[in-house]
């Protein structure tokens, strides 16, 4: 039964995953289409075409690696600058037809000419006015952001479904003075939290000061403590001076003397710097609050999501980097890293099969897991870089941009932006998101993330 809830959970994530790639790559040929431009293809999948069909001038199909997908919009790149680079030609029915020479003058201008003449290939003597690039600079930007959008879209309906039904939960310190949940027996570095106390390790402070689970602190040198938040900052402030405690247990007023230790820690709960302050070695009493909301919740909640979005993809690269530590095992996963598609599988799997967790909380974790995947693969897209859908947005944005500051200043037509000349970043950018991915998978099989982590 297990193992068939384990398959049960990988698989509602697969096809979702799937069904979205699929409704991305909709947002993409539903407004190319509107707007007049030719789709031939419609793909889920990469690498070799296990099923495809063929309606009207666009195939429809599956391939074999289900990590992304693709619309092929006939005319992305300009046939080039220069008119003598191409060579026009006449077809047996009197019309010109344009083919774009190679070159072979250096490696990336080589790559250039190559994708130009590739892209050329699918140009019909009937296709003139259809062509991607000769459309209007905001057809363009609502045609590629028509994708990631989506991916938003569906982001935001299943994180309101969650939020507005079984809510969003969280662990908070019961108000009034703390309640003593648990006690230290060692002082640990931060780094190493989590491990067993050994002799060589020193008493906690809270230990050494008889303080025990239950207890209630109600004074810390003198100051009455009212909430968790001024005992934190107290003990903090303390460094290693003497600490005097005053709290209930069963009812009777007690105190007990102590030194606090100086220990690297966070800073704050959202500010991970360490800094060296006093610490005493307790943790209060929490409780389960959950916390309801509808749309407008959830755009607040998106909001920080994408803040948090963005400041992991600027550490990206060095969040991948510690994967492929792991897994060479130089270094402990970090639990609150990037997964790939296999590692969300996992995870999905795991939940399902999980006995002890509820089957709303199963269900809610599903629907926030594959949200989580939705709303990044649609921020990642916005990226202003090629070959993300960002890049061509940003590039229709800078044609648009130069061809107004040409009409107010009463000059000629700029033309349009050739992106072809942006290819050689693309490949690069390509080429780390490939590596990425891979190493990401790796990790995700090798040294996966779980549950219990």
């Amino acid at each position: 039964m297990t193992a068939l809830l384990y398959l049960l959970g990988v698989v509602i994530f697969v096809v979702a995953i799937l069904a979205s790639i699929g409704l991305h790559e909709l947002g993409h040929m539903i407004p190319a289409k509107k707007f007049g431009g030719k789709v031939t293809q419609y793909m889920i999948g990469f690498g070799p075409t296990v099923w495809s069909k063929q309606v009207g001038e666009t195939e429809y199909g599956l391939k074999a690696i289900p990590l992304g997908g693709y619309v092929k919009i006939v005319g992305m790149l300009p046939p080039g600058a220069s008119a003598a680079a191409d060579e026009v030609t006449v077809d047996e029915h009197g019309n010109q037809v344009t083919r774009v020479r190679k070159s072979n003058t250096g490696m990336f201008t080589q790559l250039i000419s190559d994708a130009r003449a590739a892209e050329w290939e699918l140009v019909g003597p009937d296709d003139g006015d259809r062509l991607f690039y000769k459309m209007p600079s905001w057809k363009k930007v609502v045609v590629m952001a028509g994708g990631p959008t989506v991916n938003i879209l569906i982001a935001f309906f299943l994180f309101w479904l969650v939020f507005s039904t079984y809510g969003q939960k969280s662990l908070e310190v019961q108000p009034g003075a703390p309640v003593v949940d648990s006690v230290s027996e060692c002082v640990i570095a931060y780094e190493d939290e989590g491990r067993e106390c050994t002799p060589d390790d020193p008493a906690a402070p809270a230990a050494e000061a008889g303080l025990r689970p239950g207890d209630t602190i109600t004074s810390f040198n003198g100051t009455e403590v009212t909430g968790w938040d001024q005992l934190r900052e107290l003990i903090r402030g303390n460094a290693d001076g003497d600490a005097v405690i005053g709290y209930l247990r069963d009812g009777e007023q007690r105190t007990g003397t102590t030194s606090t230790t100086v220990e690297a820690r966070p800073a704050s709960e959202t500010d991970t710097t360490l800094r060296e302050v006093g610490f005493l070695g307790v943790t209060p009493v929490t409780e389960v609050v959950t916390e309801t909301g509808g749309p407008l919740y959830t755009l607040d909640q998106m909001g920080t999501m994408t803040v948090d979005t963005v400041q992991a993809l600027a550490t990206l690269p060095a969040k991948v980097w510690d994967v492929g530590q792991a897994i060479v095992g130089l270094e402990e996963r970090d639990p609150n890293g990037p997964v790939s598609i296999v590692g969300g599988g996992r995870l999905a799997g795991e939940t399902t099969a999980h006995e002890q967790i509820p089957t709303a909380d199963k269900g809610a974790f599903l629907l926030t897991l594959i949200a989580g995947f939705n709303f990044f693969i649609g921020v990642f897209n916005f990226v202003p870089l090629l070959p993300l859908d960002g890049g061509h947005i940003a590039s229709a944005m800078w044609e648009a941009l130069r061809r107004g500051f040409a009409r107010l200043r009463g000059g000629p037509d700029p033309g349009y932006v050739d992106a072809a000349k942006l290819l050689p970043v693309a490949y690069v950018v390509a080429s780390a998101m490939l590596v990425m991915g891979v190493v990401l998978i790796i990790g995700d099989l090798v040294v996966p993330l779980r549950l219990t982590s």
